[in-house]
């Protein structure tokens, strides 16, 4: 069963770009509305002076003893090259859309990347580190704010249907001053 065992954390400033060493554009769309028990993401990926690669990707909760772990933290997940003429024809079927740069990162412990949202989720940072195991220890940077993982609200399939922009003031204040340095950073874990 392919699983994707991922941690995720609201970036605060801007200190992590000294660790890039390329970034993508990426175009996503989700073809399934609900919780995150079960999405199907089609995904645009442009790379400068590369082509356009696509995917279908279907995502699921995690059965068995990967169930123990922590919500959110591991999940089944199936990924499926397909031709881009498809993969924009079904982007064209859902208002369900997000736009993001994904930088990928130099980091230890995994494989890092940071996504910069733009469009209606803007101005969210998240980092992300994929690890072999659940149980591998991290040592998030000190740019990691805040631990996001298995908080739906966060997840790029809640963001395509309830963006940032559209959240409550109460909701998106404390997280922009979170964002941009003043909040005070909260616990990793």
């Amino acid at each position: 069963m392919p699983l994707e065992i991922e941690r995720r954390f609201l970036v605060a400033g801007e200190a992590w770009r000294t660790h890039v060493h390329s970034e993508q554009q990426l175009q996503q769309g989700y073809l399934t509305k609900g919780d995150d028990s079960l999405t199907l993401r089609v995904r645009i990926s442009r790379q400068q002076q590369q082509p356009a690669r696509s995917w279908l990707t279907l995502k699921a909760a995690a059965a068995g003893d990967a169930s123990a772990w922590p919500e959110g933290l591991v999940r089944q997940e199936f990924e499926y090259p397909i031709p881009l003429a498809d993969a924009e024809s079904l982007l064209a079927l859902t208002p369900r859309h997000v736009h993001k740069c994904r930088y990928l990162l130099r980091l230890a412990g995994g494989d890092w990347v940071v996504d910069v949202f733009s469009g209606a989720n803007a101005p969210l940072v998240i980092a992300e580190v994929e690890l072999e195991r659940a149980d591998c220890p991290i040592s998030p940077p000190a740019w990691c704010a805040m631990e996001l993982t298995g908080q739906h609200a966060f997840s790029n399939a809640a963001l395509a249907s309830s963006p940032f922009s559209a959240w409550p003031g109460q909701q998106r204040e404390p997280l922009l001053r979170l964002l941009h340095g003043s909040g005070g950073a909260e616990s990793h874990s």
